[in-house]
């Protein structure tokens, strides 16, 4: 896809500033202008096209002197933009700040910066959604969720838009807050949503079981022995190396993972880590979510499918592009007073 050049502010040089300005856009205009339908058929599109590894590379990371900095970049085939994530997290204090910047493919101008809190758990359970519409039957299924946090959330509201989700178990170890789980988000959908101590009851018979939280040691939270045998499982909560959310012997049951990104997943996911370390092979049975959303493979008849997500700055490139030209439509966000230069390189 091809696009004309933007006509900006020229300086010297042949170089300019952009004109309409670089938009800023807060975790409030992200909320405001994000819908879980549009971001799901966003992302199902993009991951439909070829992947072309070249256009996402592996994610980078420096150790800070508190913690790490970690950059995401993507180039999507198609897209009218390409850009980053970069996280800053302080471990020694508990914070991170997201920042996502857009640039147009055509002529290099900035056209916008993007606070990435909110979108990365937007664009995560977004894209699980989207590996759903080719991973689940369609007839009515009990999902379990374990954990009630944000991404817990953020993976039941998307889920429900692609599965017909007749009712809801979910777990954590703080009692307050899968009981406020289960009040919020059963008046929201409209389905019961039971809160459940113990995470094997929550899991075991569900058809679709939603993994978005980590123990507090890292030992994995969902074991082989609760998951039935032709269970889907969506796992979010493990996207380092040091990081644990699924039991080895799952993984050696699955007839197929799906992975938003391969090689993290494969190589840089605790969770696969520790699965090879147990004498398995999840590279035999795993493949990449372009390969699902273009049909290029199926779910088999039978056996756990498990889609597992490390995240990946394509996703968070996609949906960024939608909400910023959802944002210039309808006049929301902060226009920076003065942009960076766009120069010319001979």
């Amino acid at each position: 896809m091809t696009h004309e050049p933007h006509r900006g502010a020229t300086v010297s040089d042949g170089g300019f500033r952009a004109e309409p300005p670089t938009l800023f856009l807060t975790d409030e205009d992200v909320e405001a202008l994000a819908d879980w339908d549009d971001a799901i058929a966003a992302l199902r599109a993009a991951y439909a096209r070829p992947d072309d590894p070249q256009r996402t590379p592996e994610r980078a990371v420096a150790v800070t002197d508190a913690g790490w900095q970690r950059v995401m970049p993507s180039a999507p085939a198609g897209a009218r933009f390409a850009g980053s994530k970069t996280i800053a997290a302080s471990i020694r204090n508990g914070m991170a700040s997201y920042l996502i910047t857009l640039f147009d493919q055509n002529d290099s101008r900035l056209a916008a910066l993007i606070d990435g809190n909110r979108i990365t758990g937007i664009r995560t359970a977004a894209t699980a959604a989207a590996a759903l519409t080719a991973l689940l039957p369609d007839a009515p299924v009990t999902a379990a969720v374990v954990g009630s946090g944000f991404e817990a959330r953020a993976q039941l509201r998307a889920a429900s838009r692609v599965a017909r989700i007749s009712e809801v178990r979910v777990t954590s170890p703080t009692p307050a807050n899968r009981e406020g789980f289960a009040a919020d988000l059963g008046a929201e959908l409209g389905v019961p949503v039971q809160a459940v101590a113990e995470p094997e009851a929550a899991v075991a018979g569900a058809g679709l079981v939603l993994a978005a939280a980590r123990s507090r040691d890292e030992t994995p939270t969902v074991m082989a022995g609760w998951v039935a045998d032709d269970a889907t499982v969506v796992s979010v909560g493990s996207t380092t190396r040091t990081q644990r959310e699924l039991d080895p012997e799952l993984i050696g049951r699955a007839a197929l993972i799906v992975a938003d990104a391969p090689a993290e997943v494969l190589h840089d996911s605790g969770d696969m880590i520790a699965a090879r370390e147990a004498g398995l092979d999840p590279d035999a049975a795993t493949a990449s979510l372009h390969a699902l959303l273009a049909g290029e493979i199926a779910r088999p008849e039978r056996g756990i499918a498990i889609y597992k997500s490390t995240g990946s700055g394509f996703q968070d490139i996609v949906l960024a592009e939608l909400l910023y030209e959802r944002a210039v439509e309808r006049g929301i966000g902060t226009p920076l007073p003065v942009g960076i230069l766009t120069i010319r390189k001979p």
